[in-house]
């Protein structure tokens, strides 16, 4: 990579792109770390969703030599090497954006800083920094390490998204179970079997406490395993979210006492734990040592557990690995994240505590100071008496 690069401007936003192919998942992180930078300096967010022509995105990244020529019209790029028609930061997740982040700091004339999220597969100094997850066990002066992915869960995004489904969700008695099922994976799979056992294991202790049921599937979960968990619990309280109209699973996060997340996907897990509440892991078919390794990192910071068949609580500190990851962008740019400023102590805090308001004195009486002694009281000589 190009070393020289201007310096960001102290004055204008940073000119950030969150760059992916567009798939949920893999949008999610790149808006998350956006996100995150802005809420700590000014910035100006645009995402990307980049598009190959023809079969080119499934070539190897070192096959795709001329990678803007096989770009869609809707992928945005500019053509130019003007640094002004480029960011900041470009921040990329995903195998098909390798082709363009390892090229578009020299497109931008040494521009732009070049973040990678994910463990790229390729020669990480193609990058300016990458931000693996620790699973992936990666190393290295400009590789930053963080436990799962980054997200977009915040307290003020789950408070927002929870009201919009305030009188849904209101109703509903505790506790409030939120199961975030996931789906077939390189790693891992979900048989009618295993659906059919994770919907008894959650059916019976929510029978037996009296709580209520808030499920969402993702889009890699199979159909069969959805209709099964769906026609085994749909008696209980709660929702079942069918993928149709506006998504609660935010809210769902938000409301929910204890949540249950299928152990196919980091994403969801990492978003669960932010929120503070009890995580638990649901077995599926399937293993992975990454996962395995991922999934024992959140319960060494005491936000998950395996699954056991019942509820019970305890607390943690939210895990909160997107903020962080936000700072070491700055840091390595060299941008300042400005302090709040301290209000001056008013002359009164210097000053000694106020002592309690005295209480009125009678009229004709002198008033008594509190810390001081009382006076000895005085008495008058007896008049004597005379002498018979």
């Amino acid at each position: 990579m190009t070393k020289a690069r201007p310096s960001p401007s102290k004055t204008s936003p940073l000119k950030v792109w969150a760059v992916s192919d567009g798939r949920a998942g893999i949008e999610a992180q790149v808006v998350g770390l956006s996100e995150a930078l802005s809420r700590l300096v000014p910035c100006e967010v645009t995402i990307k969703r980049v598009g190959w022509r023809g079969n080119t995105g499934r070539l190897p990244w070192w096959l795709n030599l001329l990678p803007r020529r096989w770009l869609t019209p809707e992928s945005g790029l500019p053509d130019s090497r003007n640094p002004d028609d480029w960011p900041d930061l470009w921040i990329a997740a995903g195998r098909a954006t390798l082709p363009l982040s390892i090229r578009a700091k020299r497109w931008s004339g040494g521009k732009t800083f070049v973040v990678q999220i994910q463990d790229p597969r390729v020669p990480p100094h193609m990058f300016d920094l990458v931000i693996p997850p620790k699973h992936d066990r990666m190393s290295g002066d400009n590789i930053f390490p963080i436990t799962g992915s980054p997200h977009r869960v915040t307290p003020q995004r789950l408070a927002a998204e929870y009201e919009a489904f305030k009188a849904l969700i209101d109703p509903l008695p505790r506790p409030r179970v939120a199961v975030l099922v996931g789906g077939k994976s390189k790693a891992f799979d979900l048989s009618s079997e295993r659906a059919a056992q994770i919907a008894h294991s959650i059916q019976i202790p929510l029978e037996q406490d009296g709580g209520s049921l808030l499920m969402t599937f993702s889009r890699r979960t199979p159909e069969t395993a959805r209709a099964l968990m769906t026609a085994r619990l749909r008696h209980l309280p709660g929702v079942v979210w069918n993928g149709e109209g506006p998504n609660p699973y935010f809210a769902f996060l938000a409301a929910a006492d204890y949540v249950l997340v299928t152990e196919d996907s980091t994403n969801m897990a990492t978003e669960a734990a932010s929120t503070g509440k009890p995580v638990f892991v649901l077995k599926m078919d399937g293993s992975s040592l990454k996962f395995r390794m991922f999934h024992e990192e959140l319960e060494r910071q005491g936000a998950a557990r395996p699954y056991g068949g019942a509820f019970h609580g305890w607390t943690y500190e939210p895990v909160n690995e997107t903020d962080r990851a936000a700072r070491e962008v700055l840091a390595r740019i060299g941008v300042e994240i400005p302090q709040a400023a301290e209000p001056e102590p008013a002359v009164e805090a210097k000053a000694k505590p106020k002592a309690k308001p005295k209480p009125k004195a009678r009229p004709g009486a002198e008033a008594k100071t509190p810390d001081a002694p009382a006076p000895p009281k005085t008495r008058k000589p007896r008049a004597a008496k005379p002498k018979a």
